[in-house]
């Protein structure tokens, strides 16, 4: 991975806002239909964000998750959900909604539950249930995944598409170097499971399912971005309220499966991806990142990116006060939010940045988006906030080198 050897290098999470009409075609597949032209669509779509991203000054872009089908403009779970389609052995169940599923067993006999179940979700019960307040969040009952045999890696089709069509467009732009997202197994595992005798056995079973997706993106000569929201989040999920020290455990069990999917790859063409769900909501019994960050770290990759602008979560930089950066490794903080509809001043993002870059080396950082913009805020604002990024970056550039 290029690091930022004379300025402040920047990239962001991964998911970018579809285009009208690569909406309105996944809308089409979904429906079942097989819209004519499809793959050069998308295509020409990857390509058009990616010179988009370069023009604007983003050093590292990715395809946007654009391979990963997003029906809606609101649609924002295609990062995992794409999975559904890649793996072998599941059946989607109806009757079992994906808001309120028990899907993961968690320390001792407490479970992994669904979104609706979340403590954040029943200490704001009437605001989540409120159209108007912002954080509403419902939705009609879907199929939820269910493992119901061996699984297997079915998505070898798709996985060479996302990859031809990043590399098509990094060659295009002449973009030294691109990204392409990945769900990690412990953020897979919450799939319900109706095959494995454990949840151990299950987890471990994506991750050697997973690992083929891991080595085409590798072997393309791209960055590989592990997304794995579970590492946090599950906490809110988790009923009742485990101990710190038991809800480490378990997720350090997925951190293994994690590495034994990665095992043998360059850490050096490896990121992972952290956060809270990212949803719009209050995130009041978010999992403070001093109880994580260790465990962060434990994984096998070069490069951490982590929310860092979301208001509940801005203040954490001083963790890295306390926690040393491993030789070699790179952060990605979140300098601008997908939490916000506020534009970030480029100011306000330099400031960011260089909280980190005096704690953990102006090298060793890459200035990045909290999460995905992609289904979070308007096309406008997502790209409004990707150019204060670049400004941002900029700006901090002038003042570290100075």
């Amino acid at each position: 991975m290029i690091r930022s050897t004379d300025r402040i290098l920047t990239s962001h999470a991964g998911s970018l806002p579809r285009t009208p009409e690569l909406i309105a075609a996944n809308a089409a597949r979904e429906a079942g239909e097989d819209p004519a032209g499809y793959e050069e669509l998308l295509s020409a779509a990857v390509t058009d964000l990616v010179r988009r991203q370069v023009a604007l000054g983003i050093d590292v872009p990715g395809d946007g998750e654009f391979g990963k089908s997003m029906s809606s403009p609101i649609d924002y779970g295609a990062w995992w959900s794409y999975s559904f389609q890649r793996l072998g052995g599941l059946e989607l169940r109806s009757g079992a909604e994906w808001l309120f599923a028990d899907v993961q067993s968690g320390p001792g006999d407490v479970r992994v539950t669904g979104f609706a179940r979340r403590r954040d979700r029943a200490r704001f019960e009437e605001a989540y249930a409120d159209p108007t307040s912002g954080v509403f969040h419902g939705g009609s009952p879907k199929p939820f995944p269910t493992a119901v045999a061996p699984l297997s890696y079915t998505g070898r089709a798709a996985v060479a598409q996302d990859v031809a069509n990043l590399r098509t467009a990094l060659d295009a732009t002449g973009a030294q170097e691109g990204f392409v997202t990945s769900i990690a197994p412990g953020s897979a595992a919450r799939m319900a499971n109706s095959y494995y005798a454990t949840d151990e056995e299950y987890v471990w079973a994506l991750a050697d399912a997973l690992r083929e997706e891991y080595v085409a993106i590798i072997d393309a000569g791209l960055v590989l971005q592990i997304d794995d929201p579970s590492m946090a989040e599950n906490w809110d999920q988790i009923t009742p309220e485990p101990t710190v020290e038991d809800y480490v455990r378990f997720t350090e069990r997925n951190v293994e499966a994690l590495n034994h999917a990665l095992r043998g790859l360059p850490q050096d063409r490896i990121r992972y991806h952290l956060c809270w769900g990212s949803w719009h909501g209050p995130h009041t019994t978010d999992l403070p990142m001093a109880d994580i960050v260790s465990t962060m770290l434990k994984v096998d990759a070069g490069a951490y990116s982590f929310e860092a602008g979301n208001v509940r979560h801005e203040h954490e930089w001083r963790v890295w006060e306390d926690v040393a950066l491993p030789e070699g490794k790179l952060i990605l903080p979140g300098v601008v939010s997908h939490a916000t509809n506020v534009v970030e001043h480029p100011e306000l993002v330099a400031d960011r940045i260089e909280r980190f870059a005096r704690l953990v080396g102006r090298e060793n950082v890459v200035a990045a988006t909290d999460c995905g913009l992609g289904g979070r805020i308007h096309h406008q604002i997502a790209w409004a906030k990707l150019e204060a990024l670049v400004e941002g970056a900029r700006l901090a550039s002038a003042r570290l080198w100075a």
